[in-house]
């Protein structure tokens, strides 16, 4: 029986990024969807109550942002736009429809995960922009008060934005065999690397020469 081979997809450092940016982002999440209504007021009980919830928020919020500049600052340039990505949104019906078809064009990562990589930059962007703008005591005092509502408004509508993007994120995470043991391994094998990113693969070998 033929023995299954593996390539390294992450390093140590990817993954660690990853994994902080996660859980960052599910304590902000938590926490800001506590104070968007008042039905979801329970998840305040996470975080100490509706006071330390307000709080600690907006810190959590700048943490996020400051992991997700560790990962953009390693992974801008494998998630720059290439004309394959626009073959991969072309062939992508087929895939979810389930009929057959060839390999879809990709690099290390496909249209659809640079789609989400840009968005998450421009959210993540005018979430900390807008957050600063009514960050009671720091800064919400500089601003009038209609635009301090204005960064209040587009704030919250941004962040359902994100949550939806990660949702789909997650989804296609599971859906797509063998990509979770690329953030929990670094590792995937050399079969789903040449199915799912031949680009990549290719790159690769064509370096090891």
């Amino acid at each position: 029986m033929e023995q299954t081979r593996y390539v390294r997809r992450y390093s140590d450092g990817d993954r660690i990024n990853h994994w902080l940016l996660v859980i960052l982002f599910f304590c902000t999440a938590l926490s800001g969807l506590s104070m968007f209504h008042p039905s979801l007021f329970f998840l305040s009980v996470l975080f100490g109550g509706g006071p330390w919830t307000r709080i600690l928020h907006p810190f959590i919020g700048v943490l996020v942002f400051l992991s997700f500049a560790g990962m953009y600052l390693r992974l801008a340039r494998d998630n720059a736009w290439s004309p394959e990505d626009g073959a991969w949104l072309a062939g992508i019906g087929a895939l979810l429809a389930g009929r057959k078809h060839e390999p879809l064009p990709a690099g290390r990562f496909n249209a659809g995960q640079k789609i989400l990589f840009w968005w998450m930059a421009i959210t993540l962007a005018v979430l900390l922009v807008t957050g600063l703008v009514f960050w009671r005591p720091y800064f919400a005092g500089y601003f009038p008060i209609g635009l301090v509502r204005l960064a209040t408004l587009l704030h919250s509508f941004t962040a359902i934005g994100l949550i939806l993007g990660i949702i789909g994120h997650i989804y296609a995470a599971i859906w797509v065999k063998g990509t979770t043991r690329a953030m929990t391994r670094g590792l995937v094998s050399e079969s789903w690397a040449k199915h799912h990113h031949p680009g990549w693969v290719a790159r690769m070998t064509q370096d090891k020469r």
